[in-house]
This record gives C-alpha cells, structure tokens and sequence, in this order.
C-alpha cells in the first residue's frame, strides 16, 4: 500500500488529502459534464442522473511536482474511462478543486504523548486522536441553515415539544452540516442533510434512548417508521390507514417530510441508497435494543459489528446528493467504495463513543460504548478500555484514508474522487462537531 502515490494523497488537510496530488498529463483528463443541480418539486422519476461539477471552485496553479507513475492496477469496467498506455493517468478534475481551508495539518499522538500532555481544556480534542482540524465553518451559512431547520422541525413538522428548544439548539444543527458539507452549492443542499439529520436524532431519541426510549417494542416502532423512508405498496382499501400513521407521531412526521424533500432533489438511485443504508441503522439499533433488554454485554468483536451497522453512514454516503451531483450507482457498488464507506462509518461513529463517553456514563444502567465493552470484556481499567478505544479510532481512520487513496489512484473517475473527498470532508466535520460541542459534551479526566 506504501508508495509515494498514496503517501502523496494522504499528505494534505481533508482527510483524503488530494489537493497536492499531481499525475502525468500525457491524456486530457476526463470531463464530468457541468448541470445545475435539480431543483426542488421536481418528481423523484423526473430527477436527471447527470453529475456536476464542484460549484464555486477554482483549478489550483500548477506545482512543480514530478509525474508519479501509478502502479498495476485492476480497474472496473467503468464506461467512458480507459486507462492511458503506461498506467501514468490524468489528474482529474476533482482533484484540482481548491479544498476548504483547514486549521492545520492531520494531528495524532502514540499513547505515550497523550499521557503526558496534560489535561485537554472544554472543547479541545481527544488526546491521542487522529484527526484532520478544520477552518470554523462559514458563520454566514450557519446562521442561515440553523434558522430553515429550526422552523422546519419546530414548526412545519412540529417536531419537539417548546420545553426541548434549548436542547435542539445546543445540537447546533446548522453548525454541524455547514462543517461536513463544505462543497453543497447551497443551504437549500445543505438542508436536505439537515432534515434527515434531525429526524434521525428524533428517532433515536424518541424511540430508542434518552427522551422516553426503550427497547421494548421497538422493533415494531422502527419497521413503521421505516414506511416513511420507504413507502408502503399496499391494497386501495389499506393504505389510506398507514398514510394516516405517517403523522401520528413526531419521529414518523419528521422521516416522511424529510424524505418527501430529499427525493425531490435526489435521483432515484441516490434515494434507494439512503433507505438502504437507513434499513442498516435501524437493523444496529435493534441489536444494541436486544443486548440492552438481556442485560448482555457483546464481545468487542460483537460490538464493532453492531457499531458497523448502528453508525453515521446514512450521512456521508448522500454527500455527493448535497453536493448537487451523482456518484453513478455501477462505481458506488464496487467492493473497494463499499469497503472505504464502511471504514469511514466505523471510524467516525467511535469518534460519537468517545466524545459521548462521559454523557452516557451519567445516564441509568450500564451505557454500551466502545470504552465500556473494551474495559469489560478485556478486564481492564476504564482509563486503559478508553485509551485502546482511541487507538481502535485510530487504525480504522487510517485504513479509511489508505484505501480511499487507493481507490483515487486506481479509478481516477471525478465523481468517484469527488465523492471520497466528500466522505473524507465529513468525517473531519463530524469530529470537529463532537469536540467542539461543549453543551453536549465534556472529556473524562483520563489525562
């Protein structure tokens, strides 16, 4: 996997790490056709499948870097793209796209450095953590998008009660998005994350764990939301009854809005994937809820596979969807995309059970986490379950990173690499939303 191709591309600031990256130029790079992305009301059947490019972006001056000759490869079938005599390929476009600024380079520190360098302050990240710090996200947007989402969940969908108000505006929705979408060309793009976002939590919430969630019964609970993801196809006499039920609790009012905006500005393909990838969470949550009710705690295999499940991916994989184009659905079933995406998944989810540790340790019983189930099944101290869960982070992030790379190198599509920067971009706003949310949460004092 070493080679100076993919240390190049894990060498710059998004996580991916392209923007420095620069191939031989003996073949024009592959064009991605430039459309406006679909606009919202137009009927999901209607949406055109055709890609854009990344709105508002500049190709960076060209670098005095030598051509880097890629090695053997196996590439897909992928139509329109042939690999040029010699394998020395043409950068693509989307690697030219000026990336968003960043606070500094990727940070990370052996256990060792972390046990000695003191005690993070509120809002600092995770000692030891492997991370890529991002630039504050533009405060214009935020304030933008924060506003639309309150008044659609408040409002238009009539999510939380009034007495819930503080705690929706400490999730710092708005925050949140603008920081993991750095490429939507608009908050009407970054609200359709927005919303599925907020519905999510309400499921979670409300169904599952700290606003009258149980296990019991959720299962039943769960399947029915789920129709509002993925609509009912029943008999004339029937499904007057499950339309009614769409609006006969907040969780399911919000799933049924949500999904009635993202498909409208979604292709179909792009739709089917999110109800698939939101099949999978639900499946995670169901098993965390069986474990919950035997009082059973998994093994630390167990409880990765659950998280793989059970996890942020329903987030990044609609990245390119909020970015106004389309990952073709014949690049995003590839084994090595499906690999990449359930690394990034699983690395950023641990990065929630880091930062939600101490949270969850205040609620009743005992809370799983990966910490937790490290310090219980490894007979262990919570400090060392802790600590190990960080190195756990860390050696998925850095596979995620390898093989997105990997993965650019070997199928230089533009959407393709596109879409990994995306991903990699979302992981860096997830972690910097978790460290810096000091009204949600607060370090142990493990340091």
């Amino acid at each position: 996997m070493s080679s100076p191709a993919i240390e190049r591309i894990l060498g710059g600031p998004s996580g991916l790490g392209t923007s420095g990256l620069r191939f031989g130029s003996q073949v024009p790079a592959p064009e991605a056709p430039v459309v406006e992305p679909p606009a919202a009301g137009v009927p999901e059947s209607e949406v055109s499948a055709a890609e854009t490019s990344a709105p508002g972006t500049a190709a960076e001056p060209a670098a005095a870097t030598p051509d880097i000759a890629v090695p053997e490869v196996s590439l897909p079938e992928t139509p329109g793209f042939q690999v040029p005599s010699g394998h020395v390929l043409p950068v693509p476009s989307a690697l030219t796209a000026t990336p968003r600024p960043a606070a500094a380079g990727p940070t990370v520190h052996g256990p060792a450095a972390a046990a000695t360098s003191g005690k993070p302050k509120s809002g600092d990240p995770i000692p030891g953590l492997y991370h890529h710090p991002i630039a504050e996200p533009d405060p214009v947007r935020v304030e933008a998008l924060s506003a639309e989402i309150k008044v659609w969940a408040m409002e238009e969908v009539e999510l939380y009660p009034p007495e819930w108000d503080k705690d929706f505006d400490g999730f710092s929705t708005g925050r949140y998005m603008v920081a993991c979408h750095p490429d939507a060309p608009s908050v009407d793009h970054l609200m359709l994350a927005a919303r599925l976002m907020v519905a999510e939590n309400a499921v979670d919430d409300c169904y599952c764990e700290d606003l009258g969630g149980s296990p019991i019964g959720l299962g039943s609970r769960l399947l029915l939301a789920h129709t509002a993801l993925d609509p009912l196809h029943t008999t004339t006499e029937y499904h007057p009854d499950w339309e009614a039920s769409l609006s006969s609790d907040a969780p399911r009012r919000a799933y049924h809005s949500a999904m009635e905006y993202f498909t409208r500005a979604a292709t179909p393909s792009q739709s089917d994937r999110f109800r698939h990838d939101m099949a999978r969470l639900h499946l995670g949550y169901l098993a965390e809820a069986s474990w919950d009710q035997a009082d059973h705690v998994p093994e630390v295999w167990e409880y990765l596979a659950m998280r793989q499940f059970n996890n942020f991916r329903p987030c990044p994989t609609i990245t390119d969807t909020v970015g106004g184009y389309e990952l073709p659905v014949e690049l995003h079933a590839l084994p090595a995309m499906q690999r990449v995406i359930a690394l990034a998944g699983n690395a950023t989810t641990i990065v929630n059970d880091l930062y939600s540790y101490t949270k969850e340790l205040a609620s009743p019983g005992l809370h799983l986490n990966l910490p937790v189930v490290i310090s219980e099944r490894e007979g262990v101290s919570r400090k060392e379950g802790y600590l190990k869960a960080v190195e756990v982070h860390n050696e998925l992030m850095l596979a995620f990173e390898a093989e997105a790379a990997a993965l650019a190198v070997s199928c230089p599509v533009p959407t393709l690499v596109r879409f990994l920067r995306g991903v990699a971009a979302w992981l860096d706003g997830n972690h910097y939303w978790h460290q810096t949310n000091t009204y949600r949460y607060t370090l142990p004092d493990f340091w």
